[in-house]
C-alpha cells in the first residue's frame, strides 16, 4: 500500500515513543492503530511474521487509508470556459460561443435596465412602419387602414416637387402635349393619341413624336417639324405655332396610310403595334363614339391597346374626371419602396392606392411620383441624398450611405465657398 511522506513520519515518531517504557495517555489511545491480524492479505508475508512477536509494529503498517484520501480535498476553481478548451474536453465550440454570446446579451440587457430605472426613464421603442391594412372593424365590417406616416410622406414629396418641377412629366407629360389652338374635342383625341404613344416610352421621345403629328400629319409639312438627327435631339421641347392649328385630328389619322403615320412615330417604342391601335381606334370613334372619345375609363379600356392606367388618367387630363388612379412603373415602384404595400404589379397596386388614398389625391399622384421617380429616386441609381425624406426615417428603403456622401459634399462645397469669400 502506497503512504505518502506525511504518513511515514508519523509512523516514526509513533514508534519511538512505543519503545519506551514509560506508558503515556497518549500511547493508551494509539493501541487502537496496532496491527489486527485478522488482515494479514494486506501486508507482505515478512512484516507479518515480525508482527506475531511485537504488539507495538509500526503504524505504517496498520489498515488504514491514506490520510490525502481522509482529508477533504480543496475547494477547486472554477475552470473558465474557451472554445479552445471546450474542443478538448468534448464541448463543441459552436456551443459554447453561443453560450458566451447569450450571456454578455443578457448582462447588456440587465445593465441597461439597470441604467433606465436609475434615470426613471422607460425604455426607448421604436415604432414599428406598419403598411396598408385591413382591419376589421366592430360592427363586422372591413375597413382599410393607410400605411403609417404615409401623409407626411406625401407632403414633403409634393413640396419637394413644387420647389423644382424640372421634371420631363411636368412640361412633356401626355396631359401637356395637346395643342392649346385646337378644339375641345380634338384636345381630347390628342390626349387619348398621346398617352397609346406613351406607353412604354421616355417623355421626350413620346413630345417629339407628338409634335410631327401635330406638323406633319396633314398634306403640307411644317417648317416646325423637328430634323432628328441624333439621339441627343430627343430632348427638345415641345413646340406649337399657335397661328397654325393641329394636323393631328381624327380626320387625318383616318386618312392617312398606315406606312405613312408609321413613319411618324417610328421614334416611339412599339410603333408598328401602336400604328395598328391608332387606326382601328379612330374607326371605333368614328363609328361608335360620335368622333369624340369615350366619357367612363370602363368605354376608353375597350378601346384596342388603352389599359387602366391609360384609361384613368385620360379620364383626368380630357374629361376632368377623377374615377381612379393612373399607376405606371414609377409609381408602382416608388410607393413599394415606401413600404405602402408589397404588390407584383402595377394593377395591383393601383387596387392597393384606390382603397385607401384620399380621391382628392387621385389626380395628381401619377405626375407627382413619375417627377419624382424622374429626378431623384431613379430605377438605376436612386439619389438618396437629394430627397427631403432622407435623414427623416420616412423612407424604408433609404440608402444611408448616399445621404451621408452627399452630406459630406454640401459640407465641402460650403467650406469652398466660404474660403472663396
Amino acid at each position: 500500500m502506497r503512504t505518502s511522506r506525511l504518513s511515514q513520519d508519523t509512523a516514526k515518531a509513533v514508534h519511538a515513543m512505543s519503545s519506551t517504557s514509560r506508558q503515556t495517555r497518549s500511547s493508551s489511545a494509539l493501541n487502537k492503530f496496532k496491527y489486527s491480524t485478522t488482515a494479514p492479505s494486506l501486508v507482505s508475508p515478512h512484516v507479518a511474521s515480525d508482527s506475531t512477536n511485537d504488539e507495538t509494529s509500526s503504524l505504517s503498517s496498520a489498515n488504514t487509508a491514506d490520510i490525502e484520501d481522509l482529508l477533504e480535498p480543496p475547494a477547486k476553481k472554477r475552470r473558465r470556459v474557451t472554445p479552445s478548451t471546450s474542443i478538448a474536453s468534448g464541448v463543441s465550440s459552436v456551443s459554447v460561443a453561443r453560450r458566451v454570446k447569450k450571456e454578455k446579451a443578457t448582462i447588456k440587457e440587465e445593465t441597461s435596465i439597470k441604467e433606465e430605472t436609475s434615470n426613471n426613464k422607460p425604455r426607448a421603442t421604436k415604432e414599428r412602419r406598419k403598411p396598408a391594412r385591413k382591419v376589421k372593424l366592430e360592427n363586422g365590417s372591413v375597413e382599410m387602414q393607410p400605411p403609417s406616416n404615409w401623409d407626411t410622406i406625401y407632403e414633403t414629396v409634393k413640396k419637394m416637387r413644387a420647389e423644382n418641377p424640372t421634371a420631363p412629366v411636368d412640361t412633356m407629360g401626355c396631359a401637356e402635349l395637346h395643342w392649346r389652338a385646337s378644339s375641345p374635342k380634338d384636345q381630347r383625341f390628342q390626349t387619348l393619341v398621346a398617352l397609346m404613344l406613351s406607353s412604354q416610352t421616355k417623355d421626350t421621345v413620346t413630345a417629339v413624336a407628338m409634335q410631327r403629328l401635330h406638323t406633319e400629319l396633314g398634306e403640307g409639312e411644317s417648317i416646325l417639324a423637328p430634323k432628328i438627327k441624333k439621339e441627343e435631339d430627343e430632348d427638345s421641347v415641345f413646340l406649337e405655332d399657335k397661328k397654325k392649328d393641329s394636323t393631328l385630328n381624327l380626320g387625318n389619322i383616318l386618312a392617312v396610310s398606315p406606312e405613312r403615320l408609321n413613319e411618324l412615330i417610328r421614334t416611339v417604342g412599339f410603333h408598328n403595334n401602336k400604328t395598328k391601335y391608332i387606326k382601328q381606334t379612330a374607326i371605333l370613334l368614328r363609328d361608335k363614339y360620335d368622333s369624340d372619345i369615350p366619357s367612363t375609363a370602363d368605354e376608353l379600356m375597350k378601346l384596342p391597346g388603352v389599359g387602366p392606367k391609360m384609361a384613368y388618367l385620360c379620364m383626368s387630363a380630357a374629361w376632368g374626371k377623377h374615377e381612379g388612379i393612373g399607376v405606371d412603373v414609377h409609381v408602382h415602384r416608388i410607393t413599394n419602396l415606401w413600404g405602402w404595400h408589397s404588390t407584383k404589379n402595377p394593377e395591383e397596386t393601383r387596387v392597393a392606392l384606390q382603397s385607401w388614398l384620399p380621391k382628392d389625391k387621385w389626380h395628381e399622384i401619377n405626375k407627382l411620383l413619375v417627377g419624382l421617380g424622374q429626378t431623384v429616386c431613379l430605377s438605376a441609381a436612386r439619389r438618396c441624398g437629394e430627397c427631403d425624406l432622407a435623414g427623416t426615417g420616412l423612407c424604408k428603403s433609404e440608402i444611408k450611405a448616399l445621404v451621408t456622401k452627399a452630406k459630406k459634399e454640401k459640407t465641402e462645397e460650403a467650406h469652398v465657398k466660404i474660403e472663396m469669400s
